[in-house]
């Protein structure tokens, strides 16, 4: 079955869902974190559904906002050829449930969203930086990180070899004028 935007209300039936919605012909369920792995379990194997293909899984910092972060899961239907999205909204100090169990292939994604923003997943059985150093502190994808990062690296040419030291980010005698002629 190839979901329309007319009988989209049926699905909140099957699917635990918060809302549905179609936006520039994307199909868009937001789902809440306890219901994360039923709603990705049932689109999977649901006979209606048949999204078997777990396309990616994405970030987002939405800073200052009511949720700070937002899960965002895109599945593919090849014996429909539809695509879904299925979105998750977290608080920071909100953990998720992780879909390896659902779909293999969301180990790798969930390790790079872990260590870019901060957002953990509950069992998942590799949960380690993938794209920063084992010892990097923070996670460079919140949009509240600093833009120098918190130490620098250098080559210390007396020393002749790579070095590492804290960054200062003292601001106290900064005066910022934007009117500035250039």
């Amino acid at each position: 079955m190839i979901i329309k935007k007319k009988n989209l209300s049926e699905f909140v039936n099957i699917i635990p869902l918060i809302s549905c919605r179609v936006i520039n012909n994307e199909i868009i369920f937001v789902t809440l974190k306890t219901n994360n792995i039923t709603t990705l379990k049932t689109l999977k194997s649901h006979l209606n559904f048949r999204y078997k293909q777990l396309s990616c899984i994405s970030g987002v910092d939405l800073y200052n906002y009511k949720y700070r972060f937002c899960v965002s899961y895109e599945l593919l239907s090849l014996f429909f050829n539809s695509r879904i999205r299925v979105k998750v909204f977290l608080d920071e100090s909100d953990s998720i449930i992780s879909g390896t169990s659902v779909f293999i292939n969301a180990d790798w994604w969930e390790r790079e969203i872990w260590d870019l923003f901060g957002i953990f997943f509950e069992n998942h059985k590799d949960l380690r930086r993938i794209l920063t150093d084992y010892g990097f502190e923070g996670h460079p994808l919140r949009k509240d990180f600093p833009l120098s990062g918190y130490t620098e690296i250098f080559y210390d040419d007396i020393k002749k070899r790579i070095m590492s030291d804290r960054v200062q980010l003292t601001q106290d005698f900064r005066n910022f004028t934007y009117e500035t002629s250039w």
